[in-house]
């Protein structure tokens, strides 16, 4: 059965008047209407929580920019969903400018100097898993070189999150409750994030953070400096030095955001730019030059994801490759992918569901569909993402993260912000300076010069699928980028030699395949996972611009508790 059809077209698109009383800060008002979809020629901010929406989109309200929103929505973000990112943390940013150009910042999380990986503890999480954070430096480089406004009015909403409080909506409560028994380790975590009591906090109770904002103020008064050095940077050191940690005052001073590599392709005559390795945008333009190979017209949809599927199994096994220098011109080669695009098994027509060629999709006893766990394994749906653009032709794609749920689960006393994981083995083993590389894939569609998609994801490794897999709803299903996120998606499973060993389905609440099309990929070979975990596969929150009425659309995946808000009075279709 073709999905492309049974599309949800009616997404929620106000949050109810109760719920913004419950869940807002009590420090201020926030506009009346915040859901998962807005639209305005001056520009939107989509984010994961919504507060951090409002608070970019309040920028661009202010005389702002793209830049300026989108700093604003990062460090908000960063005190309203902690479970997820952070000022300890690491990021990745693409900026459009106004004159069409692209530029990256890789502002990831890198091993300090002195770190053994062949002695150091093996650890998921603790002092031991810190590395040298690179979100402050990230921002900051976006805000002196993109944006407009002062830096104290940009980060004047996450400093009034963190000082007056915010209620937690009920899946940031939800991950926190989740990782209470690990915060209850550390004497900071424990003390920003359990109450007196031990307990954690509940869904739509108050959390003040104090500490983080006066750590979020002396960013705001003195920069990149206000972490990096000084007060902040000595508390961070000496907490480490205490706790068995790796992480220096000199390491917190070489520190420096980097200029991102930026990886191009194309798609049907789209233009596609990403960041390229620690980022993971070459994977993405890879799964995406593969499945151009194919004809998405003749097949159903279920036949069209199983090409999906298979051809983000080809694009991540390169994920697993070390990297070289030269390691995107192979990636994003149209000629590499067209050799992959020999291994994806086809139908051979529309109502057919045999395969041009023998599938070999088989167990590892070769006894049929193989129905285990893969080297991909489904993890908590770490990281979060956020687009802003303005009325100008600004855009900004980022991703922003502390790894696992709630990160290292590491707070320092008196500065209220937990760290991300870098070391102990999670990201791999990587060396002193090096950065460690993620699923992580800000990603902008072009057409004629113009931004046609401005998008991200959270997730893990999931992110490359849901990316990939919005970009060819909208460009191949022809969806609005909102309908695109709401279609239910597939994930591939790998096994340990790389190989594809069966689909991961979408069988969510919300608009998850149906019994039919689950009887389907098994019909077409393929071993089904099918999960309900809400998440599970990957949050993107991005825009879309309509060329011919200049009106931006932003939307949040209707899977998750994000906002898209519009920037001055609604406008376009």
């Amino acid at each position: 059965m073709n999905r492309t059809n049974r599309v949800a077209f009616d997404l929620p698109a106000v949050l109810s008047g109760a719920l913004l009383a419950i869940f807002f800060p009590v420090s201020g008002a926030v506009a009346q209407g915040v859901g998962q979809v807005a639209r305005s020629p001056a520009g939107v901010v989509s984010a994961a929580q919504p507060m951090a929406a409002v608070a970019g989109a309040r920028m661009l309200e202010m005389g702002g920019n793209a830049a300026d929103a989108a700093v604003a929505a990062a460090f908000a973000i960063s005190v309203v969903e902690p479970s997820m990112n952070s000022i300890g943390g690491r990021n990745q940013i693409l900026v459009r400018t106004p004159d069409g150009e692209v530029f990256g910042i890789d502002g990831t999380t890198s091993v300090p100097t002195g770190y053994d990986p062949k002695t150091a503890p093996g650890a998921s999480y603790g002092y031991a898993t810190v590395g040298v954070p690179g979100v402050v430096a990230g921002l900051m480089r976006l805000h002196s070189e993109f944006g407009s406004l002062p830096l104290e009015q940009v980060m004047a909403p996450a400093i009034d999150y963190a000082e007056n409080g915010f209620r937690l909506l009920p899946g940031e409560a939800a991950r926190q409750a989740f990782g209470a028994a690990d915060v209850a380790k550390s004497e900071g975590a424990a003390r920003y994030y359990l109450k007196e009591d031990g307990r954690p906090y509940q869904a739509g109770e108050l959390l003040v953070q104090t500490d983080m904002a006066r750590s979020l103020r002396r960013i705001a008064e003195s920069g990149r400096d206000g972490f990096h050095a000084g007060e902040t940077a000595r508390m961070i050191a000496d907490d480490m030095a205490a706790n068995g940690g790796f992480l220096t005052e000199q390491a917190l001073a070489d520190y420096q955001a980097m200029d991102s590599r930026i990886v191009r392709g194309s798609y049907r005559g789209y233009e596609l730019v990403g960041s390229d390795i620690p980022a993971s945008g070459a994977i993405s333009i890879l799964a995406l030059h593969i499945m151009e190979n194919f004809d998405h017209d003749s097949m159903t949809d279920e036949a069209w994801a199983s090409v999906v599927g298979q051809s983000l199994a080809l694009a991540l096994t390169e994920y697993r490759r070390p990297p070289s220098d030269s390691s995107a011109v192979r990636v994003t080669s149209k000629e590499w992918a067209a050799e992959l695009a020999r291994q994806v098994q086809t139908p051979m027509a529309e109502d057919s569901l045999l395969f041009d060629k023998a599938p070999v999709l088989s167990g590892p006893d070769g006894e049929g569909p193989y129905p285990g766990p893969s080297w991909l394994q489904p993890d908590t749906g770490h990281t979060t993402h956020l687009s802003a653009a303005d009325g100008n032709g600004m855009a900004v794609a980022l991703t922003q993260t502390i790894g696992p749920n709630m990160g290292s689960k590491v707070a320092t006393p008196g500065l209220g912000f937990l760290y991300a994981v870098t070391l102990g083995g999670y990201l791999g083993i990587n060396e002193p300076g090096e950065r460690a590389r993620s699923g992580i894939s800000p990603l902008m569609v072009m057409k004629d010069g113009e931004p046609e998609l401005v998008l991200g994801a959270a997730g893990g490794i999931r992110i490359i699928s849901a990316v990939v897999q919005a970009v060819t709803r909208v460009v191949d299903d022809g969806l609005s980028l909102p309908e695109a996120l709401a279609a239910a998606r597939v994930h591939p499973g790998i096994n340990e030699d790389g190989n594809l060993v069966g689909l991961s389905v979408e069988a969510t609440a919300l608009d998850g395949w149906d019994d039919e099309s689950l009887s389907e990929f098994e019909a077409l070979g393929f071993g089904v996972d099918a999960i309900r975990r809400a998440g599970a596969f990957g949050r993107v929150h991005g825009l879309q611009f309509n060329r011919e009425t200049g009106v931006w659309t932003g939307a949040a995946d209707p899977d998750w508790e994000g906002a898209a808000v519009a920037a001055g009075p609604p406008g376009g279709n």
